[in-house]
């Protein structure tokens, strides 16, 4: 292992080619730097700089701990800057998984107010669907987690607080069956069609929501997929007031009325209370802000 003062050294005099120079840049003299240099040499057991023309140059061997000692001093410069971090509070990385339902787009202004702060904190933003979200926060593949449905399950220290509510709404193709028959539509009615869903990511249950009793299925990756098989006449279901307000607006969908209403949703956030770094606390702080809150819960209307 190099000292930080034999790493100095030849990065010194990679970068000058000369003894006097490497001298001046690290404040010694350059019998000092030339000493300092043969005493390398002779640790290694090895010729290191090329003194034979007038720029000092590095042998091949010298190339090689030039490019290794380097790379050394810029990981000791990192791991010196992640012990500060987290001497100070700050997490190594953050790990935000959010529900498929949120949009990415809602998430970017908090990123980049996130990145002023210049914590050095790695930020890391994934999805799951449904119970799939409160399952990465148990598993602990996430450190905190955004837009999560149904009652919060027993998590051991587990912490939250509601986000908002979503509100849904029964929609059919134009063209599909249902389209035309008279409201409010029956569960047997229903059922005899096939229902669009969301694949729940829960490697453990994997539960279909929003079906009856043996009804028909066709499960896609996304809430815009399952909105975009609904709006082909693939199926049917419910889907975010929101997010399909121009598509039923234009008549591209169809509001049905339903003898069984859907109640609306409770996204929530959570974390683990015995986990609070600075900037998870910084990340609860600005999902508590009403107005990102309910950008969050409304989202993106894609087909605006």
């Amino acid at each position: 292992m190099l000292t930080d003062e034999e790493l100095a050294l030849l990065e010194a005099i990679r970068e000058s080619g000369s003894l006097s120079r490497a001298a001046a840049r690290l404040g010694k003299a350059p019998s000092t730097v030339s000493h300092a240099a043969r005493q390398l040499e002779t640790r290694f057991d090895a010729l290191l700089f090329d003194r034979r023309r007038y720029r000092l140059q590095l042998t091949p061997a010298g190339q090689l701990l030039a490019e290794e000692a380097a790379r050394l001093m810029q990981d000791v410069s990192r791991m010196t800057q992640r012990v500060r971090q987290i001497a100070s509070g700050w997490e190594d990385r953050l790990w935000i998984v959010t529900d498929e339902l949120m949009e990415f787009e809602t998430f970017m202004p908090v990123v980049h107010a996130f990145d002023a702060l210049q914590s050095g904190v790695k930020l890391r933003l994934t999805t799951e669907v449904l119970g799939g979200t409160w399952e990465a926060l148990r598993d602990g593949r996430a450190d905190l987690i955004v837009g999560a449905t149904n009652e919060p399950p027993a998590i051991p220290g587990l912490r939250w607080f509601e986000l908002g509510v979503v509100d849904w709404v029964f929609a059919v193709a134009p063209r599909h069956p249902l389209a035309s028959i008279k409201e409010p539509l029956r569960r047997e009615q229903i059922a005899k069609q096939r229902g669009i869903v969301v694949a729940d990511s829960s490697r453990a249950s994997g539960r279909a929501y929003g079906l009856l009793g043996g009804q028909a299925s066709l499960a896609v990756p996304s809430m815009r997929a399952k909105i975009l098989a609904q709006r082909d006449g693939l199926g049917i279901g419910w889907l975010p007031r929101q997010r399909v307000a121009s598509l039923l607006q234009r008549g591209e969908l169809v509001e049905k009325e339903t003898a069984d209403p859907r109640e609306p949703n409770v996204l929530y956030v959570a974390w683990r209370g015995d986990q609070e770094g600075r900037a998870l606390k910084w990340w609860l702080d600005q999902l508590r802000e009403p107005r990102l809150a309910k950008r969050l819960v409304q989202g993106i209307d894609p087909f605006a």
